[in-house]
Order: structure tokens, then sequence, then C-alpha cells
């Protein structure tokens, strides 16, 4: 998880597998739409592949980088977890649904019987 975190850090690694999400490129294609050199997209598209978040094939003298959506699995995981709320969030939400529910009931009660007084 480490290994994919670090190699999601970068805007320009993001950036490449946001492009890869939609088709597979090669290595040129994907250098031709960033200002930065290609031995520079190069180490990207390294850092990547190193991270199992990218897979190359050889396409003659092309390499083409396909996007492996896999190793953000467990990254997705612990973000979920740690985005869920706490044990108190889930109480207090619980809590709030048990008043609603309870004012509800007291007033669909209070329509029934309009001469009654509740008393709580």
């Amino acid at each position: 998880m480490d290994e994919v975190a670090a190699a999601i850090a970068d805007p320009i690694r993001r950036e490449i597998l946001l492009m890869l999400r939609d088709e597979p490129l090669s290595a040129g294609q994907i250098a031709g739409r960033f200002v930065i050199s290609r031995p520079a997209v190069s180490r990207h598209l390294r850092v990547l592949r190193e991270a199992g978040l990218v897979h190359d094939t050889a396409d003659g003298r092309r390499r083409v980088y396909t996007l492996v959506t896999a190793p953000l699995d467990e990254l997705a995981g612990w973000l979920g977890r740690l985005m869920r709320p706490s044990g108190w969030q889930h109480r207090l939400d619980a809590l709030e649904t048990e008043v609603y529910r309870t004012r509800r009931e007291r007033q669909t009660a209070a329509e029934r019987h309009p001469s009654q007084k509740e008393t709580a």
C-alpha cells in the first residue's frame, strides 16, 4: 500500500493514470501530452509499473501501457476506514433516528386521538 500511495502522490503520475483509464497508450503518446522530457515521463512510468499500477507490453518498438487498478483496492479500503464515522457517530446517528421515530409515532397517535393529551 505504501508503494502505491507514494506512486500516486505525484500529480504527473496521477494524470498518467487518468489518461490510461480510457485506453491503453504508448509511451510516446503519454510523453506527447506533457511539457516535461521523455526521459522524465519514462521515470514516472517506471514508478507506476513498479507499484503495479500499469502494465506494459511490447508492440514492435513501442511500449504500450495499460492501467491496473487492483493495487488501489487496499488503499481505497484503508481510506474508507479512515473516512467512516467513528463509533460515537454511529451511536449518535442511531439516537437521532430513534428521536425522529418517536416524534412521528406521537404525532400519528395525536392525529388519531385528538381529544387525548399526551404526557411525556
